[in-house]
């Protein structure tokens, strides 16, 4: 599952994490610490939105 930050258009992969921020691959975007920022332009989780396949 992919997610787009709607601020920057940063895509978190489920499959790949953010290693940046300590989050390891595989982990699925409901997961994330509720203070998880965008790595890039650090908006908050509310600010993705899904993308289909």
């Amino acid at each position: 599952m992919k997610w787009r930050c709607m601020v920057c258009g940063y895509i978190y992969d489920d499959e790949q994490g953010d290693s940046e921020s300590g989050v390891a691959p595989g982990t699925p975007f409901e997961k994330l610490p509720d203070d998880w920022i965008c790595p890039v332009c650090g908006a908050s989780k509310d600010l993705f939105e899904k993308l289909e396949d």
